[in-house]
């Protein structure tokens, strides 16, 4: 069978930067005091049977658009106003059963919030589905503009971005932004605005390279594959991929179908294979978790190397993504999303080879309806190749997020902070600034 070559998009997102010469750039950022008076609960969400953490578990406050998620340790921290406390939470993961819960019944801490998974099977014949699984995933493509957000609106949202050497944490990155989403019938590109961040990065760690993320917020962001169909499914790859019936779940009381997608064998460019989660009857999309083809390191190495050491060979081995899309008032909105990457790093006359890992997440925690339609100037967006610099101010104040809901740090993270905090303190007493040197 011939093997068809596609064109690769010159414009491709997720790119890296590797930099010979290490440097710490720091940003003044402006802080902004936060008057509103607000209560937080500590937590954690598992599997009522097997005691497992669920993993992006999401929590949402009954009747306002404040919300958060799990960890990849099941654990929350849920910032709530205090004129909400007489609230519900609502919490719901796809698969189980969705929970509705009186905020009167949490504690500040050791809320332990365990749920019961719902097993479908996909009956054999059913009046709602297509035995056309790309069908379904066109209609439901197509319909984006009837079933999501319709309005333009701004989201609050927190960004987290980690980078390791092997299991190593050598730089923690967060933000809150705000996100200018236009209608999900609109093809304009969303705008972001960045509210208040911080960074450090352990240099010494990086064997002389300074790995950086180019793209910051905008590479979670554009994971919304309902906003941004194009990335994955255009209309000239949309026939490059075979699509299937695998399975059925539920989110709350609603049947999910799971829909495989991969590319043809003969399509030798890397394209994306994964699982979508789609609601039959209505022709939402509500997941979906997939990972890039870069079984071709050459290829691969072009899409996401942008610049590296002449002695060096870098190639991503690892590229995944995941969506997750909430619904309010019937209308469902983009909610949470996260990318991975793992590279290797295979230097000239070294006998071992550098693995690192990049990670970026960012969660919707709380929106309002944009009516006039108001967009940042464009000089006071963030740019889609921003790379975050860095700026150590705040890891070592607790309140520094002050009413924002945040994703609670697991607890290698939370290591990393711990020794960021040493690093400036010693800073403190030998006079030292945050730099480094080459090796």
């Amino acid at each position: 069978m011939k093997r068809k070559a596609l064109t690769l998009d010159k414009n491709s997102l997720f790119r890296i930067l590797l930099l010979s010469v290490l440097a710490i750039v720091i940003n003044n950022i402006t802080l902004y005091a936060q008057e509103d008076k607000y209560k937080e609960y500590l937590g954690e969400v598992f599997d009522q049977q097997t005691k497992k953490p669920l993993v992006f578990a999401t929590l949402t406050l009954e009747g306002t658009n404040i919300s958060t998620i799990t960890n990849t340790e099941g654990a929350f921290l849920l910032k709530v106003p205090e004129e909400n406390a007489g609230n519900n939470v609502i919490i719901s993961f796809l698969g189980y059963q969705t929970l509705s819960l009186p905020l009167s019944n949490f504690s500040e801490d050791k809320n332990k919030i365990g749920m019961k998974e719902l097993i479908t099977e996909l009956p054999e014949v059913s009046l709602i589905v297509p035995r056309d699984a790309a069908r379904l995933v066109r209609e439901t493509l197509k319909k984006r503009g009837e079933n999501y957000i319709d309005h333009p609106t701004v989201m609050t949202a927190f960004y987290r971005e980690t980078i390791k050497k092997r299991r190593k944490n050598v730089s923690l990155s967060e933000a809150v932004v705000n996100i200018y989403k236009a209608p999900y019938s609109n093809d304009r590109t969303d705008a972001l605005k960045l509210f208040k961040a911080r960074k450090s990065t352990d240099y010494s760690k990086l064997d002389t390279v300074a790995l950086k993320l180019q793209g910051g917020p905008f590479n979670a962001l554009f994971v919304d594959m309902v906003k941004y169909p194009n990335y994955i499914f255009s209309d000239n790859y949309f026939e490059h991929y075979n699509f299937s019936f695998v399975n059925s779940t539920r989110v709350g009381d609603k049947l999910i179908y799971v829909i495989k997608f991969e590319q043809k064998p003969e399509i030798i460019d890397p394209l994306y294979t994964g699982k979508l989660y789609i609601d039959a009857e209505n022709k939402i999309l509500t997941s979906a978790i997939y990972s890039l083809n870069i079984t071709n390191k050459d290829l691969a190495s072009k899409m996401f190397v942008r610049k590296k050491p002449k002695n060096a060979e870098v190639w991503p081995t690892e590229v995944a993504y995941r969506v997750d899309y909430r619904e309010k008032d019937g209308k469902w909105y983009y909610g949470y999303s996260n990318v991975l990457l793992e590279f290797k790093v295979d230097w000239d006359k070294r006998l071992f080879n550098s693995v690192y890992s990049m990670s970026c997440e960012m969660a919707i925690t709380d929106w309002e309806r944009n009516t006039d339609n108001t967009i940042p100037k464009y000089k006071d967006r963030v740019k889609s190749d921003i790379i975050l610099s860095d700026e150590a101010i705040g890891f070592a104040d607790p309140d520094f997020w002050g009413e924002y809901n945040i994703i609670e740090p697991e607890k290698s993270i939370e290591s990393a902070i711990k020794k960021i905090q040493r690093q400036l303190r010693r800073g403190k007493i030998n006079g030292a600034g945050n730099g480094t040197t080459a090796r």
